[in-house]
């Protein structure tokens, strides 16, 4: 069961009729569309710009790939701020629910639901705007136990979000470390390949809980 005030768990909180269940969830739909509201802020934030104040792009309706996108509740509301969005999620279960609501509302038409991995996006360089993640990242790693093949698999993604990302482009990724050590080894897979940013935490003296990895690609 979905619950109140508890980060699922994946697979089991995901799969046939839990989708049904996650979708109806009031409470869900609140939370991710609130952290959407707020990403979305993180992704234009002027710390990223450093020295050069031009850099952030102006396009109308930037790009942006929303990773683990679930049932659409954050894809819907980066179409209503102006985003053309890719909805990706390893779940079919959760994007046939997805797909049922674009369907629905015709003026979604700059939205696309996509079956992928995470972790092998068919993408080509240099395409894509912005990427988020809402409460999704943590389960890339999910069926591994060994350290060693977090860090390489967390590495390998980085290295192929850089790549698919535009110049100048920014990830917003909020996750849920369970530990200092987690958080370390999910920020440290970006900083060592050519991303930069920083760490914004929803209690500045948390060791683990919600947090936000604000990333900007660097050349």
């Amino acid at each position: 069961m979905v619950r109140k005030n508890r980060l699922p768990k994946f697979p089991e909180d995901y799969l046939h009729e839990k989708a049904e269940e996650y979708n109806n969830s009031k409470w869900m739909k609140r939370n991710q569309n609130k952290t959407t509201l707020q990403s979305i802020e993180y992704l234009y934030d002027r710390r990223l710009e450093g020295d050069n104040k031009d850099e952030i792009m102006t396009e109308d309706s930037p790009l942006i790939l929303d990773l683990g996108c679930g049932t659409g509740f954050s894809s819907e509301i980066l179409i209503q701020n102006g985003f053309r969005v890719i909805g990706i999620d390893i779940l079919n279960d959760m994007l046939l629910k997805a797909r049922e609501k674009k369907k629905l509302i015709k003026s979604y038409n700059d939205l696309e639901f996509i079956l992928a991995d995470t972790n092998h996006l068919p993408f080509k360089m240099n395409k894509i705007d912005f990427i988020i993640s809402i409460s999704s990242y943590n389960f890339i790693t999910y069926g591994l136990e060994k350290y060693g093949e977090k860090v390489k698999l967390l590495n390998d993604t980085a290295q192929y979000l850089h790549k698919i990302l535009k110049k100048n482009g920014r990830i917003v990724i909020e996750f849920y470390p369970q530990n200092e050590s987690e958080l370390k080894m999910f920020n440290n897979s970006f900083i060592n390949n050519n991303f930069e940013g920083y760490m914004v935490k929803s209690n500045p003296n948390q060791k683990s809980g919600q947090t936000f990895l604000l990333l900007k690609k660097k050349m």
